[in-house]
């Protein structure tokens, strides 16, 4: 029981994160997302992304070109490098800057 608690505690966490998102500019949604993916692996700065570009769109509520192009952004500032089409190196602090205006 107290496990299934928490289960439900943490899914209720990423649910209001993910509403609390939605309000969000398309660079600060992006971030998040790349943040939340970096949680799943705290010891590596390396990330495979799980989704597609499309589906990441669909999952911020934003257009593929949208998200295409913040990529592009967050590469340009140096808060992130991308090593090939699913993999990325991430610069936490940096994203955290874009993510908490």
């Amino acid at each position: 029981a107290r496990r299934l608690r928490e289960m439900m505690g943490d899914e209720l966490l990423r649910t209001q994160a993910h509403v609390t998102r939605l309000i969000k500019t398309s660079t600060e949604r992006v971030a998040d997302f790349l943040l939340e993916m970096a949680d799943r692996s705290p010891e590596t700065s390396d990330i495979e992304m799980p989704m597609s570009r499309q589906e990441i769109a669909d999952h911020l509520g934003l257009t593929i070109e949208t998200v295409s192009r913040t990529f592009a952004k967050l590469e340009a500032i140096n808060a992130i490098a991308r090593l090939d089409a699913r993999h990325v190196r991430l610069r936490r602090a940096a994203l955290k800057n874009i993510s908490t205006p």
